[in-house]
């Protein structure tokens, strides 16, 4: 199998990025409501203290090469590489009759021209009703050397933003114990974020780590997934109860039900244990895996209780639109089918009103992207 940095690379870019808007709009799953068209790669996304849905986008990439400057993402075969860049990624906001409105931009965007991967602003979360983003288009590797990739403090009224925590730094400074050479990304490819007591916690898939950032922008890392998992590229997380659920991509050719949703917790001593061989009570770590998904690129905990996890293609081989899908799994352990018939999906968020809100053709071409509004039958 081919290891993959993270799910907007390689087949999923190569199926979907001819993709124009009006042949997306002709794709399309059952019961649904377009929220808002002509998004830039749609990403992560959650509703504001002002009733707004935000939306992070990957933007139109750039033509700013840095190869020769510094260590670039390996070009085909093996990986997406090498990236060109430019300040094109952007927030956008879209009210209840679903206008929108570009809140900030200027932020790195690249792509990589032999594979179409765009990556640029990858999530977007609230703390003490300000917003930040999670930006992933930086970097050396990614052809913006001087706007790292990180977590960004914006201002809703100006639009101007800064680096809080410039986490493409810490990446090269704080290896992980397996980082694939095939596809390695020096400066991450950052995918999900979420809020928890003052802190911000996001996932990076290319090196495989859950990190933690304080407001203040003190960076650690919470768990090194790869080094029990190995390269199985963790995109998505959510907490419940102090537990943090995470999602994972798995590797291309996608071979249906192999990935995971893991539990990752602190522990406790086993009476049983062997001297030294206790499990640290202060450190996280895994101690649930559900198999049973495909391609999971969120997880989300919905108003019934019930983990929802938002799946790229569940399609064998290639990712293909139409066969992305939301699941969610229920008080039995089975995994149901909720919603079906997406393409390309890459993020969504559970309204203020309950509904489910979906980036649809995510991973497709610049101006195809689309939010999708469902108002789906909970279960207590």
């Amino acid at each position: 199998m081919k290891p993959t940095s993270v799910l907007f690379i390689f087949m999923a870019a190569e199926v979907v990025t001819a993709l124009s808007p009006t042949r997306a709009v002709a794709q399309q799953p059952d019961n649904f409501t377009v929220y808002a068209v002509g998004l830039e790669g749609p990403r992560g996304l959650t509703f504001g203290p002002d009733g707004y849905l935000y939306v992070a986008e990957a933007g139109t990439g750039g033509t700013n090469s840095t190869a020769g400057m510094c260590q670039q993402v390996p070009g085909a075969p093996g990986g997406p590489g090498p990236y060109t860049g430019g300040p094109n990624a952007r927030i956008s906001k879209i009210s209840r009759d679903g206008t929108r409105t570009t809140v900030a931009s200027g932020f790195p965007s690249t792509v990589a021209p032999n594979a179409g991967a765009f990556i640029g602003v990858a999530d977007v979360a609230f703390l003490d009703g300000t917003l930040y983003a999670l930006v992933a288009g930086g970097g050396c590797s990614h052809g913006n050397p001087n706007s790292p990739s990180g977590i960004a403090r914006v201002d809703r009224s100006t639009g101007k933003w800064s680096l809080i925590a410039d986490i493409g730094d810490y990446l090269k400074t704080h290896p992980t114990k397996y980082e694939s050479p095939d596809d390695f990304e020096p400066d991450g490819t950052l995918y999900s974020m979420i809020t928890l007591d003052d802190h911000f916690y996001t996932m990076e898939p290319n090196h495989g780590e859950l990190l933690s950032v304080s407001k203040w922008g003190e960076i650690s890392l919470v768990i090194d997934i790869s080094a029990s998992q190995g390269h199985i590229v963790p995109t998505s997380v959510a907490e419940r109860h102090g537990s943090f659920y995470v999602g994972n991509l798995n590797l291309f050719p996608i071979d249906p039900q192999w990935a995971r949703v893991q539990t990752i917790s602190k522990g406790g001593y086993q009476d049983d244990s062997a001297p030294g061989f206790g499990i640290d009570p202060h450190t996280y770590h895994i101690v649930h895996s559900k198999a049973g998904f495909t391609t999971v690129v969120a997880v989300n905990f919905g108003p019934d209780g019930l983990l929802y996890a938002l799946e790229l293609s569940d399609a064998a081989g290639n990712p293909a639109p139409g066969a992305g899908k939301v699941v969610r799994v229920k008080g039995s352990g089975e995994i149901e089918e909720v919603i079906t018939g997406l393409s390309v999906p890459t993020g969504m968020t559970f309204g203020p009103d309950g509904a489910l809100y979906i980036s649809n053709f995510g991973a497709a071409a610049p101006g195809a992207g689309q939010i999708l509004r469902f108002d789906i039958p909970l279960s207590y």
